[in-house]
């Protein structure tokens, strides 16, 4: 019988210790999507990819003001940014000029991100592009996964284009950005992205856009906070 007693006992504990542990797996939270980056998590910098056209490039800002340099300059020497813009460029594959296409492309994942920052979309509401917008989630999609499949496991955060004032520029319009900023948010809904809204950023700030599509220094800034809040948690303040 102690024989039996014990042999039980036994068996009793193991299955408390397996649900135990099985609760516990399933109960343990994953990280959402709007979690800052823990910087403590990383011995090296942590090195962030900027995906886009030249809005990332720099294009409209002067002095090396991008909002990827202004980023890298908020964020300090902790974390380490690769600029990956291309004027011009699309989300779209059938886009008249597919960020797909761009060597940039393949550097930014040779870079080897642990951070990755999309804002592809703005080329894409030009009329030649938008004939294929039905494409766009899914190349979105796509592009995603390209890099959330990369031996660095990179988080991927999207970005809500930035706003195009009054009627916009060649071709480029704001009622064809605010018709993908739904695509992009439920992308990141179903792929647990974080979000950084530069429509935001800029919106009713006119004067920061002064050709109508690419934010100027000031603009550029007010971009990189948007990103340095997302990425951190708390809001830029500079160092007196």
């Amino acid at each position: 019988m102690p024989t039996i007693r014990r042999l039980a006992a036994g068996l009793l504990s193991l299955f408390f210790v397996n649900a135990f542990a099985t609760i516990s797996a399933a109960d343990i939270p994953a990280a959402p999507p709007s979690a800052p980056v823990a910087v403590q998590d990383f011995k090296e910098p942590i090195r962030v990819a900027c995906v886009g056209d030249s809005i990332t490039q720099g294009a409209g800002t002067e002095g090396g003001n991008s909002y990827p340099a202004q980023l890298g300059k908020m964020l300090g020497e902790k974390w380490k940014i690769g600029n990956f813009g291309i004027s011009g460029t699309t989300m779209l594959k059938k886009g008249d000029s597919p960020y797909w296409k761009q060597g940039a492309f393949t550097n930014a994942q040779g870079f080897k991100p642990n951070v990755v920052i999309i804002m592809l979309g703005t080329n894409d509401t030009k009329p030649q592009n938008w004939k294929n917008k039905d494409d766009y989630a899914a190349d979105y999609r796509e592009m995603v996964e390209t890099f959330l499949k990369l031996e660095s496991k990179p988080r991927v955060y999207v970005c809500r284009p930035c706003p195009v004032i009054a009627n916009g520029n060649w071709g480029i319009n704001e009622p064809n950005v605010l018709e993908l900023i739904p695509v992009i948010d439920k992308l990141a809904a179903d792929l647990k992205l974080g979000v950084i809204d530069m429509h935001a950023a800029l919106a009713g700030r006119a004067e920061l856009i002064p050709d109508r599509v690419h934010p100027n220094n000031g603009g550029a800034e007010a971009m990189a906070k948007a990103a340095f809040r997302v990425l951190t948690g708390r809001e830029f303040a500079p160092v007196k």
